[in-house]
């Protein structure tokens, strides 16, 4: 009789493409990456510049990317340069625009306010689809998505409705609504990127971000405080770079084209749980029932709307 081999351990290549195209996986580290940006946005926003900090999040996060993408970037590169006006747009909106409002609203609001405002990027991605595709949402979508809003506000509102009527908006949730806008119609048009590799997309939209923040960058140099030179200043941009940055848009980008934009979505309603979890885990914070109650109703509604989905 033939001896039978024996199955030797999965190849570490095999494991990562399956994490790849696992899309549930890859929903949950935008979450956790944003909310440690929405940290670092406000903890940084006496010591460094808004622009600034934007500008050396996408400089570093493109040195950073650049051995690995360099391969792939031969190859895709005839492809990217006749899409150019689409990673352009791509580019202004998802890498330029939105991180760097947000980094200027978060001067002059509060945390909870830069939460709050980015639980409405679900909804304005399904506006933004819908006028701009003609596309409307499932059952499951639809249901999702509310269910998971009305668990983030739960999480908001420590489960007190009247806390929304005492929110004290302030002038940087303008630019912060403008920050979301700009990140929702990049979700909605992402199904325009080019069929180029992810590696090769997010160093080319990283570098085009970087150019477009440039001017502004030298013009807040000349005119406001330069940046400063800190441990901390480095820390933080090391965090925002490696982590909100490359592996945050390498997991979006792939959960928009396995799931849609619609459903990717939801991703920004993982950011206040995950707050949650690293103030328990980091800052010994209190766990109470209205934390169970939201972050149960956010799982519903991921599962309602991711469910029957295949990668």
């Amino acid at each position: 009789m033939q001896k039978r081999h024996e199955r030797g351990p999965e190849p570490r290549a095999s494991r990562f493409s399956a994490l790849a195209n696992e899309p549930r996986f890859l929903m949950l580290l935008p979450g956790l990456f944003w909310a440690g940006n929405a940290i670092v946005a406000r903890g940084v926003a006496e010591e460094i510049p808004p622009i600034a900090l934007a500008f050396w999040r996408w400089t570093v996060a493109a040195a950073l990317i650049a051995p690995l993408a360099w391969p792939h970037l031969r190859r895709d590169m005839p492809t990217l340069a006749r899409r150019w006006p689409t990673m352009v747009l791509l580019s202004a909106l998802g890498i330029s625009v939105f991180n760097t409002f947000l980094y200027i609203g978060a001067h002059t609001t509060t945390a909870i306010n830069i939460v709050m405002l980015q639980t409405a990027i679900p909804i304005i991605v399904v506006l933004a689809t819908f006028l701009i595709f003609r596309e409307t949402l499932t059952g499951g979508q639809a249901a999702g998505i509310a269910a998971s809003f009305v668990g983030t506000l739960i999480l908001i509102t420590h489960g007190d409705p009247a806390i929304l009527s005492n929110l004290d908006f302030k002038r940087g949730d303008l630019w912060l609504l403008a920050a979301v806008v700009s990140y929702a119609v990049y979700t909605a048009l992402l199904r325009l990127r080019p069929p180029v590799h992810g590696l090769s997309f997010v160093f080319v939209t990283f570098v085009i971000g970087a150019l477009l923040l440039l001017p502004f960058y030298i013009a807040e140099t000349l005119t406001s405080r330069p940046l400063p030179i800190t441990p901390h200043a480095a820390l933080a941009i090391g965090y925002v770079a490696v982590f909100a940055s490359i592996l945050s848009y390498l997991a979006y980008n792939r959960v928009v084209a396995l799931l849609g934009a619609n459903t990717a979505g939801l991703t920004a309603h993982l950011v206040p749980v995950f707050g949650i979890i690293l103030a328990v885990l980091l800052l010994g914070e209190r766990l109470y029932a209205y934390h169970g109650v939201g972050i149960a109703l956010i799982a519903l509604g991921l599962w309602l709307a991711t469910r029957g989905s295949r990668a």
